[in-house]
């Protein structure tokens, strides 16, 4: 048996339950499992221990649904732990934890769950967790060769400059989650300025030609600027980049986080030519930011495989910014140039107001920045009228 899931009808008595630790053969009762989902509940606490294998390849951990709006029951809590922290390693390869937005829930497991990250060696190539993990953990996973997938919750570890170099592993996908961001890309970016090996070699290099997939789940702390670009576009190989944050989030003021102009926008996608998916945070309805319309030709252009994009633009003289990109000189070049292949423009929150013949220009505009758009789509009216045009114009019998 390679695979088990063990979930909450698991009921066994506690006399039950020493009998079978008492008799356990070697290796335990399940030698060959190699894939343990478990999904804790009171029943099963104190049992799974029972299922682990030291050839375990995968661990999925969750709580029971009950338990993502009620405190862990008390009760379990001495018991738990010191089971989570016996989780085999010597095989591990990956580790995932989930309601990842519950780290409430996840607090009282700090210690476990970094004893655990202390046992992996170098098979271990994925960590997904909400855990806030021991500064001696967190160093433990940066110098893990083959760590490709990561998702951070919490600050790095204190690194003194006498400290560095370090080696950052080769990344392939970082999740930037809550208390993350503020300390992490300051890092990243002291890593790649650090001194460098006469080849070149800078300890943030391997991340650097490895790194496909960016998320960050969490801006507190820091608003979207120029210091954010000059940290990101240095992963030039970024298949996606996904700011995941809404600017009215509680605790941001009721402002736009978004500071951005079309100049940043330019600068980080001429970095990045390799973006599939880019989403720079859920546009919101406020219309101050200083990015225009304008930004999205350089997108299309230099973004060449880009099929999903998410940004913040200024409507407020979105005719006369579309119109300025046909008789601008400074656009002749990029006009020219090929475009990309996206099909839909999510506008979430941006307002948007047309008056008379403007919804043409602005259909006309849209169509010669993007020339497969098909959808765009907004939460105010206006983004719904000019959706049907451009699915009349295009062809989208969805719309007709």
């Amino acid at each position: 048996m390679h695979q088990i899931c063990v979930e909450g009808g698991i009921i066994l008595e506690e006399a039950t339950l020493n009998k079978l630790r008492l008799n356990s053969p070697p290796g335990g009762w399940f030698p060959a499992l190699q894939d343990l989902s478990w999904c804790i509940t009171e029943s099963n606490s104190s049992c799974a221990d029972l299922f682990f294998s030291p050839h375990l390849k995968r661990i999925s951990i969750r709580a029971a649904k009950a338990w993502d709006h009620f405190r862990i029951p008390p009760g379990i809590l001495p018991t738990l732990a010191p089971i989570i922290s016996a989780l085999p390693t010597s095989s591990l390869e990956r580790m995932s934890v989930g309601n990842i937005h519950h780290t409430m829930l996840w607090a009282h497991f700090r210690d476990s769950f970094s004893s655990v990250i202390l046992r992996c060696g170098p098979s271990f190539t994925e960590y997904d967790s909400p855990v806030l993990l021991s500064n001696a953990a967190l160093d433990h996973l940066i110098h893990l060769p083959h760590l490709r997938t990561w998702r951070i919750h919490g600050p790095p570890p204190t690194y003194p400059t006498s400290s560095l170099p370090l080696v950052f592993p080769p990344l392939e996908e970082l999740t930037l989650g809550k208390g993350a961001t503020c300390g992490w890309l300051p890092l990243l970016r002291r890593l790649d300025e650090s001194t460098a090996t006469p080849q070149g070699v800078t300890p943030l290099s391997k991340a650097k030609e490895f790194l496909k997939v960016l998320k960050i789940e969490d801006v507190s702390g820091i608003n979207i600027r120029a210091s954010f670009v000059s940290t990101v576009q240095r992963f030039r190989n970024l298949v996606s980049l996904h700011v995941g944050v809404y600017c009215h989030d509680e605790g941001k003021r009721g402002q736009c986080i978004f500071e951005l102009n079309d100049g940043n926008i330019t600068e980080l996608v001429m970095a990045l030519t390799q973006l599939e998916s880019l989403l720079l945070g859920y546009p919101c309805f406020e219309n101050t930011c200083l990015t225009t319309v304008a930004c999205l030709l350089p997108i299309s252009v230099h973004c060449s495989k880009l099929k999903k994009l998410m940004i913040h633009f200024n409507t407020t003289n979105i005719v006369d910014d579309l119109r300025n990109i046909s008789e601008d000189p400074r656009f002749q070049q990029l006009r020219s140039s090929p475009r990309c292949p996206l099909t839909f423009l999510d506008a979430y929150q941006m307002p948007l107001g047309l008056h008379g013949s403007d919804s043409e220009i602005v259909v006309k505009g849209m169509i010669d920045i993007f020339p497969s758009l098909m959808s765009c789509i907004g939460h105010r009216e206006a983004w719904g009228g000019l959706n049907r045009k451009i699915a009349n114009i295009q062809g989208d019998s969805r719309y007709w």
